[in-house]
């Protein structure tokens, strides 16, 4: 179906019909400079028409007529669908469009809930500084690949404060956003924790006060925590008490609470479902989210069947969260996660299309998690998925460059996509796709200059050359560790400090310059916040992706600082630590080195029991003055952590070292090591050999390693099943070496 712009025109009868062809119009003009006239006209190339018989909001039907193409649904909500899908498929160029496939037919999505969370508060990289209009301009986004709600943020009054880049207050702003919705019939959630601080009427008072000025509110989403530390049962007594006051004002809302437990309250989720089970009236739904009870199979069992499952997924963090990257693994690599942190540019969709397929089938929809643009390909994805479980992933990316970067070809941008989710695949001094990504970025941004004032095309750019510069400076880095290794072995310290302060080179440099230029663009034409001193983002890990870049990547810094400190010391010991810090990460044949950061969970032979927490902690402000080695950057924060290992030489007795992070409780008194079954250590924390002399040169502040003798009788036939567990705290582990201590062959 192709269409002359120079005779398109739009007809639309009623004040609601004419109100989406207007929005439709607009969009027509921003892509090609030409505003149809939306008119009672004949022989129109589009029809909006709003038909009641229509099942309900969110089906649309698109026909053709002999002119061109019918819209009709039973709201402007329908109308809006419609028109997007037209844009999802219409290519210009030469004062035409060419709709690339059929659309005509009913279109009905598959689950009841579509969603995304636009938080007005200080804690998100981009929504803080919009205006009204970038709100509006969001839920029409929003609403192109689908979502039918989105979802604000209450807080308590203590909390309802403003940043310097903030232009309302809360309570103004809510009530604004939610007059905003309603012009296009979009349904509006909030999301509001509990303070601890506050009584259950002040709680009840102040969330009347919060919401009573409200053109609509659908949803009210109370988190069992994050923040908050309600008991369970005064959690749900709280969720009625507010279905009770907030329906005497929105006598539709409904109350989907979460299942989310407080870190310190290790029976909440317990006492949460045997209360559900009693099914109070006032609960609608039961959502699950992050520091989530149990996983989403386990919760539908728990709940009963009146209550539907909301999934709420964080859509928008890569790292210390609840998937994040490569979250089947959790083997993000540690230069990335050093240097990117937990919230930059993400578009992760192949990975969003296996989360969906694991979590839908148990919900009727989801409002997901967001804290900024950052996540932009992510929502469009995501909705895509809720609309249409089967949608084809390059096809949804290809309409996301149709609709949103229209500048471009949408084949190279979905090509761009694939690729960016691929840079963070494996060792980037290994990986060809980012210098593939980054050549096809520059090569349209030379090509097309308008793609500069496109925002979203300037996040993948900004993207591209982030993975392009940690490439750069890992491969640099460790050709010079490489060869200042190799001078330490001479015992030429002073050749091996001048090799690793060798300069970057000046193309390097010229690409980190142009990082702080795109994030100005960036800045000025979104309101996303890449760092804390110009930008004003909230803090190093929300976003401000300039603040950690420049995190190692290498061991290049800590070597440089080991290197200096053992050059002070007396020849003897210069000798022997100089030996400690060469040989750290080796082993012989029959010995076992192995490293949560550089060898990832899958080097152990078996997948770990339960859920467990991977806390990265290479792109802390702190690690810039206090270099952690590489092996370090990640700790396996868990109850347990199980390993196979083999080749261990028969009638030789070995030493196991663990080095763990040091976050010390005296509460613990059962860290156990196992050993083919037999226990090694029951005791205090970590507990073992202490050597404090290896750990000063091997190691940095935070960090201790502990000794476990493992008797030649506990390994069968040269094979080792490791257990180290502790059931409270978790046991926070690094890395570890079996080394052997005696021979008796």
């Amino acid at each position: 179906m192709n269409f002359n712009l120079s005779d398109f025109s739009v007809y639309a009868a009623t004040k609601i019909e004419k109100f989406a062809g207007s929005l439709f119009c607009e969009e027509i003009f921003k892509r090609c400079g030409i505003k149809p006239v939306v008119s009672l006209c004949e022989s129109p190339a589009l029809i909006f028409k709003i038909d009641s018989n229509i099942e309900n909001k969110d089906t649309f039907i698109a026909e053709k007529t002999q002119s061109g193409l019918m819209i009709k649904a039973q709201t402007v909500r329908g109308l809006i669908y419609g028109y997007s899908l037209f844009l999802r498929k219409a290519k210009f160029s030469n004062s035409k469009i060419e709709i690339v496939e059929n659309i005509s037919g009913v279109h009905t999505p598959q689950k009841k809930i579509r969603g995304h969370q636009a938080g007005y508060r200080t804690t998100p990289n981009t929504y803080d500084a919009w205006d009204y209009d970038q709100y509006f301009r969001c839920q029409l986004d929003f609403m192109a690949f689908g979502a039918n709600v989105i979802e604000h943020n209450g807080s308590g009054d203590r909390k309802n404060f403003r940043n310097c880049l903030m232009k309302y207050d809360q309570p103004e702003f809510l009530k604004e956003a939610s007059a905003l919705a309603d012009k296009v019939d979009l349904d509006v959630s909030v999301w509001h924790a509990n303070e601890d601080y506050e009584t259950r009427e002040e709680a009840i008072k102040y969330r009347e006060y919060l919401y009573q000025n409200f053109s609509r509110l659908n949803y009210f989403f109370p988190p069992g925590s994050d923040p908050g530390n309600l008991p369970a049962d005064e959690f749900l007594l709280r969720c009625k008490d507010f279905s009770h006051s907030l329906s005497k004002i929105h006598p539709n809302v409904k109350i989907q609470p979460s299942a989310q437990i407080p870190h310190n309250d290790t029976t909440w989720g317990e006492t949460f479902f045997k209360l559900l089970n009693e099914e109070p009236d006032e609960i609608d739904a039961v959502i699950m989210g992050p520091n989530h009870a149990c996983p989403i199979h386990e919760m539908r069992e728990k709940t009963p069947k009146k209550y539907p499952i909301r999934f709420y997924p964080d859509i928008t963090h890569n790292l210390r969260c609840e998937y994040p990257v490569n979250f089947r693994e959790d083997d993000w690599h540690f230069a990335m996660a050093n240097t990117l942190s937990r919230e930059s540019v993400n578009p992760r969709p192949t990975e969003l299309r296996t989360l969906h397929k694991l979590h839908s089938p148990y919900s009727i929809g989801s409002v997901s998690y967001s804290e900024g643009v950052h996540d932009d390909v992510n929502k469009a994805v995501w909705s895509a998925l809720e609309w249409n479980k089967d949608a084809d992933l390059r096809e949804i990316l290809l309409d996301y460059g149709r609709f949103f970067i229209y500048e471009a070809d949408e084949e190279d941008i979905a090509d761009i996509i694939f690729l960016l989710e691929r840079n963070w695949q494996g060792d980037p001094a290994e990986n060809p796709c980012i210098d593939t990504a980054y050549e096809k970025l520059c090569k349209l941004k030379s090509t097309v200059p308008s793609l500069c004032e496109n925002w979203r095309f300037m996040l993948l750019y900004f993207r591209g050359c982030c993975d392009k510069l940690v490439k750069l400076r890992r491969v640099f880095e460790l050709n010079l560790c490489k060869k200042a290794i190799n001078e330490l072995e001479n015992s030429n310290i002073s050749s091996a400090l001048q090799i690793l302060n060798t300069e970057y080179c000046e193309d390097y440099k010229n690409l980190r310059n142009e990082l702080n230029f795109i994030a100005e663009k960036l800045f000025n034409l979104i309101g996303i916040q890449l760092d804390v001193e110009h930008y004003h983002t909230d803090n190093w890990e929300r976003g401000a992706t300039l603040d950690t870049i420049d995190n190692n990547v290498t061991d290049l810094a800590f070597l440089k600082e080991k290197i200096s400190y053992i050059n002070t010391l007396p020849e003897i010991e210069k000798k022997k630590s100089l030996s400690l810090l060469i040989n750290r990460n080796k082993s012989d044949g029959d010995e076992i080195y192995y490293s949560v950061a550089l060898h990832n969970l899958s080097a152990l032979g078996l997948r770990q029991n339960g859920e467990f927490y991977m806390d990265i902690r290479g792109d802390r402000p702190e690690c810039k003055n206090n270099p952690i080695p590489m092996s370090l950057s990640k700790v396996y924060d868990h109850f347990s952590f199980n390993a196979r290992f083999g080749g261990f030489k028969p009638d030789t007795d070995y030493e196991l070292t663990v080095t763990y992070f040091s976050n010390i409780s005296e509460k613990i008194t059962h860290h156990k090591v196992i050993a083919n079954g037999t226990v090694i250590y029951d005791g205090t924390q970590f507990g073992g050999k202490k050597s404090k002399e290896s750990d000063k040169i091997i190691l940095q502040k935070g960090f201790e390693t502990a000794s476990y003798i493992l008797k030649s009788d506990v390994l069968l036939n040269g094979a080792l099943n490791l257990e180290i567990s502790e059931e409270t705290e978790g046991v926070k582990l690094c890395e570890l070496w079996i080394k052997k201590i005696n021979k008796k062959y």
